[in-house]
C-alpha cells in the first residue's frame, strides 16, 4: 500500500458525501475525487509505484464514485435511467471485454492499464456530475457521446489485446 493507492481509496468515502443534499458538498466531493484521480496517477508514474493492484484499484474507485453518485441522482430523479446507462456504457464495454478474456483463458496474461477512451469517459463523467449537482440541463448529445466513447473504448481494448498477441 502506497500513497498513490491511498489516494485512490479516498474516492470511496468522498462518494458517500453525495448522501448530503448540498450542492456545495457534492461539488467539493467531485473536485476532490478528480484531484485524487490526477495525483494518484502522477505519483504512481513519478515514483514508480505502478502495480497491478493499483491498475485495478484506481479505475474501480472511479467507478464506485460515479456509480454511487449516479444512484443518488437516479433516486432523486435528477437523472433518467437511460441517461445513467449511457454514462456507464464504457463499463458495459469493459465487462464484455472481461467476459471475452475469461472465456478465451487470457485473463491472467492480460496487462491491465488505462486506455485513452476510458480516461476521456471518466473526465466527461465528472463534468456531467458537476452539471447534475447544480441541476443544469444536459443536452441529449452528451449522453450519446458516452455511448460513442464506450464503443471506442471497446475497440481500443481489442486493439491493445491484438498488439499484445503479436
Amino acid at each position: 500500500m502506497n500513497l498513490s493507492n491511498l489516494l485512490s481509496l479516498l474516492r470511496a468515502p468522498l462518494a458517500l458525501l453525495f448522501l448530503i443534499d448540498s450542492s456545495m458538498v457534492r461539488f467539493a466531493a467531485i473536485v476532490l475525487a478528480m484531484l485524487t484521480d490526477i495525483f494518484d496517477g502522477y505519483l504512481a508514474r513519478r515514483y514508480q509505484w505502478s502495480s497491478q493492484f493499483g491498475a485495478i484499484l484506481d479505475p474501480a474507485m472511479d467507478k464506485f464514485f460515479v456509480f454511487f453518485a449516479l444512484g443518488v441522482f437516479l433516486f432523486e430523479r435528477t437523472l433518467q435511467p437511460w441517461e445513467a446507462c449511457a454514462m456507464i456504457s464504457r463499463d458495459f464495454a469493459l465487462c464484455l471485454f472481461a467476459v471475452y478474456l475469461s472465456l478465451s483463458g487470457r485473463w491472467h496474461t492480460y496487462e491491465f492499464k488505462a486506455i485513452r477512451w476510458g480516461k476521456a469517459t471518466t473526465a466527461l463523467q465528472f463534468f456531467v456530475l458537476i452539471a447534475l449537482t447544480f441541476l443544469a440541463d444536459i443536452p441529449v448529445y452528451i449522453f450519446w457521446l458516452f455511448i460513442l466513447f464506450g464503443l471506442l473504448a471497446f475497440l481500443e481494448l481489442c486493439q491493445v489485446k491484438k498488439q499484445a498477441l503479436t
